[in-house]
């Protein structure tokens, strides 16, 4: 037997704290009885979310994907969004994809995704610090101090943000690009980094997370599943 949210999860439904919020909130029943947080189930229960039947026996296979974001797709499905980064990803027969992070309509490439919520949730916990590098093309030509601010850190609406390497690469009349390497998650975080020092991005591509490269063959719009040594390097410590 296992516990009822970790199973929700692994079916790839949802998170394991947000299967918990569903069984607090009285959408969750086993079998024909409502949960209780703290319920664990096994081989031959049916599990219900919000009257809809749930597959938990399913065997299910973890899968990881990465996906190359193109320039206009959101992250996320909202409503009267137009197009997601989901709607060119294989359909599963059980469960759902989840995103490991997000990247804002105007920002490109690596999006991971997995069919497993519980791993989901702990890879992506800011409590790993996995690194996220970008290259972004930053209007103007900003000086060594100002780098030298953008990783010494600046508190941006109550968080402490920072670089932990920047790397400047090719410059024209009018812009200069970087590659730079960012620990937290927090929504826009690396446009509002060079928004503090007056600067505009003007193009942003994600182009790792963690130990996983966006691979230089993958197009915009495509996915492929991580090979096995991908895979073995990312989820070693969970």
């Amino acid at each position: 037997m296992i516990r009822l949210q970790k199973a929700i999860a692994d079916a790839g439904f949802t998170s394991r704290r947000k299967a918990e919020d569903l069984i607090r909130q009285g959408r969750v029943f086993v079998n024909d009885k409502r949960a209780d947080l703290g319920d664990k189930v096994s081989i031959g229960d049916n599990v219900y979310i919000d009257g809809k039947k749930i597959n938990t026996d399913a065997d299910n296979e973890i899968k990881i994907l990465i996906y190359n974001k193109p320039l206009g797709e959101e992250s996320t499905k909202a409503p009267n969004t137009k197009k997601t980064v989901f709607d060119n990803l294989p359909k599963l027969k059980v469960g759902r994809w989840i995103a490991l992070g997000r990247l804002d309509i105007n920002t490109t490439g690596l999006l991971l995704f997995c069919n497993n919520g519980n791993l989901a949730d702990k890879i992506i916990h800011p409590r790993n610090n996995l690194d996220r590098e970008y290259l972004a093309r930053i209007r103007g030509k900003p000086k060594r101090k100002e780098l030298d601010k953008l990783l010494a850190g600046i508190k941006i609406e109550g968080n402490l943000l920072k670089f932990t390497d920047i790397v400047k690469g090719r410059e024209t009349t009018s812009h200069t690009w970087f590659a730079m390497v960012i620990k937290e998650g927090k929504n826009r975080a690396v446009r509002k980094l060079w928004n503090s020092m007056g600067y505009e991005v003007s193009r942003l591509k994600r182009v790792r997370l963690g130990p996983i490269f966006l691979p230089p063959n993958l197009k915009a719009g495509e996915f492929r599943y991580l090979e096995n040594k991908e895979f073995q390097k990312l989820v070693k410590d969970f």
